[in-house]
């Protein structure tokens, strides 16, 4: 064999080396990089506390950061703003910048708009909450939870809200009432992502996860088929048993929610279970037909998911599942990353502490998987503190591999 038959093979031989692929030889998850995105406090920039982030990677590869601003308390009721902030480098150490107008409402533009604020609701009695964030069709779509969502305040029915960015979340449009769509119920999206599938039955459509309120809770899906211009309620719902009674402990009440899609195709829904129905765990739901239905005989409970009723973050990337909560069965301390080689059904080892400390509310989002098969990066935004969880919010760069 002549050499100029060797080199080619031999070229390829070499590429095909380089490629990474997830076992647990490879999988040593390391944060690389860890940045305060905001943090609490009377007074600052007219907020009290920040809350409930959210990230996002945009189609050019930057990053959306997104979380509630408390104006009056910590409280989930009250006055707030979405605020919103993006990095070109995909958070590799250059400026976070504001991004977005403040198009929340009718009167934010005679108050005037401002840098980094995608909404903003003003003196609401029981304002616009963050839900989830997507990214669709060359677009991001901000899809916020309702106002008037925490009864019993008197400021109208609930209403759940999508907003829209043309340009990766550098400006908002005005928000779209969904009213029409969920009815008069709370629908209060995640906090989360919605999730675009890449796989049949549904292949393209966007999915986002939802609950109620504490008494009339449980979970159900809203469904696009064109990129979120128009979205429909899906066919099937989780409703919480006993459904429009008083909660107590170890009722069957599934609230905030996170969807991700399997290699089969199927939608897991990773669920907050706030009475603590069976264990202090996650119960996690399953849908074969696109979101259609949610059947109560495929809901699980994950015991190794111990979980104090929080919202967790949940990301499938580079063939495994990722899984973020404060692992404690009543405190929201101890941020941990966990990741499965088996879509879920089991977890590795002890998993990696991101923060020992008071911790709360989490999300995730990773860049598309790059064309030389490296190892992915993964980004973990958090509630991060010293003596309360909601003192900051704080973004991990965590590379995968652990060689970043």
């Amino acid at each position: 064999m002549g050499p100029g038959r060797l080199l080619p093979g031999l070229l390829l031989a070499i590429g095909a080396a380089a490629r990474w692929a997830a076992t647990p030889e490879t999988v040593r998850p390391r944060v690389v990089r860890e940045q305060l995105l905001w943090v609490s406090g009377e007074g600052r920039g007219g907020v009290h506390t920040f809350r409930v982030p959210l990230v996002v990677v945009t189609p050019g590869g930057a990053l959306l950061a997104c979380a509630e601003g408390r104006k009056r308390s910590a409280a989930d009721v009250g006055a707030k703003v979405i605020a919103c902030r993006h990095s070109p480098d995909g958070g590799g150490g250059g400026p976070w910048g504001g991004s977005g107008r403040c198009l929340g409402d009718p009167g934010s533009a005679r108050r005037g708009a401002r840098r980094g604020v995608a909404a903003d609701d003003g003196s609401a009695g029981d304002g616009l909450s963050l839900g989830a964030l997507a990214v669709a069709g060359g677009g991001t779509c901000c899809c916020s939870s309702p106002r008037c969502a925490h009864p019993p305040q008197a400021c109208g029915p609930p209403s759940t809200h999508l907003l829209r960015s043309r340009d990766g979340g550098r400006s908002w449009g005005p928000p779209q009432n969904l009213s029409g769509v969920v009815g008069n119920e709370v629908f209060a999206p995640g906090p989360g992502y919605g999730i675009q599938k890449q796989r049949a039955p549904g292949r393209g459509r966007l999915v986002f996860c939802g609950h109620g309120t504490l008494e009339r809770d449980g979970v159900s899906l809203l469904l696009s088929d064109d990129g979120g211009a128009a979205l429909a309620a899906g066919g099937g719902a989780l409703p919480a048993i006993p459904f429009g009674a008083p909660r107590h402990p170890r009722d069957f009440t599934p609230d905030e929610c996170q969807p991700y899609e399997l290699p089969d195709g199927s939608i897991a829904v990773n669920i907050r279970n706030q009475n603590f129905y069976r264990c202090r765990c996650r119960m996690v739901a399953r849908s074969w037909d696109g979101g259609e239905t949610l059947p109560p005989d495929a809901v699980t409970f994950d015991p190794a998911l111990v979980d104090p009723a929080v919202a967790a973050g949940v990301l499938v990337t580079g063939g495994l599942v990722f899984f973020s909560n404060p692992a404690h069965e009543s405190r929201r301390v101890n941020l941990t990353l966990r990741w499965s080689f088996t879509n879920g059904t089991t977890w590795w080892g002890r998993g990696l502490q991101v923060w020992a400390g008071p911790s709360g509310y989490s999300s995730m989002a990773a860049p598309p998987p790059g064309d030389q098969g490296d190892a992915p990066l993964l980004y973990l935004i958090y509630e991060k503190g010293r003596s309360l969880s909601t003192e900051t919010v704080s973004l991990a760069t965590i590379s995968i591999a652990g060689d970043v």
